[in-house]
C-alpha cells in the first residue's frame, strides 16, 4: 500500500464516511483550506492511480468510492507507524501511551482481558 499525503488521508476519511461521492460533496466535507475544484479533482485521481478509490460514470462526471477498507488501511498505518517509531515494540507502543498518560489502567487492564480472551478461544 502507497503511503498517502495528508490531503489524500484526509479525502480517504471523507469517502470512506460517504462511502461514495462526487468531487462537489467530498469539498463540501472538507471545512479547512478547501482545495479548488480541480485541485481536488486532480487528488482523487491520484487516490484512484494508488488503488485508494474507484469511480462509476455518469457522463462527464464521476461518482468516487473507496476500494480499499478503513480497517485495511489502519492496519498498514499502525504497523509503519509502530515499525518506525517503535522499534516494532508493541510493548514500546504501550509504554509509551502509558507515560504521556494517554491511556489509563482500566484501560489497560481491559487491552490486557481482551488478549487472555482471545487467547482461550485458540
Amino acid at each position: 500500500m502507497q503511503k498517502l499525503t495528508n490531503k489524500e488521508e484526509e479525502i480517504m476519511m471523507i469517502l470512506w464516511k460517504l462511502k461514495k461521492a462526487f468531487v462537489k460533496e467530498i469539498q463540501a466535507e472538507i471545512t479547512e483550506d478547501q482545495p479548488h475544484y480541480n485541485t481536488l479533482s486532480t487528488i482523487v485521481r491520484n487516490l484512484e492511480e494508488k488503488g485508494y478509490v474507484g469511480h462509476n460514470a455518469f457522463g462527464n462526471t464521476h461518482q468516487y468510492f473507496p476500494i480499499v477498507a478503513i480497517e485495511d488501511y489502519r492496519k498498514g498505518f499502525m504497523k509503519t507507524a509502530i515499525d518506525n517509531y517503535f522499534n516494532s515494540s508493541y510493548k514500546s507502543m504501550v509504554s509509551f501511551f502509558a507515560k504521556e498518560e494517554k491511556i489509563s489502567a482500566d484501560e489497560l487492564r481491559e487491552i490486557l482481558s481482551m488478549i487472555e480472551n482471545k487467547n482461550e478461544e485458540k
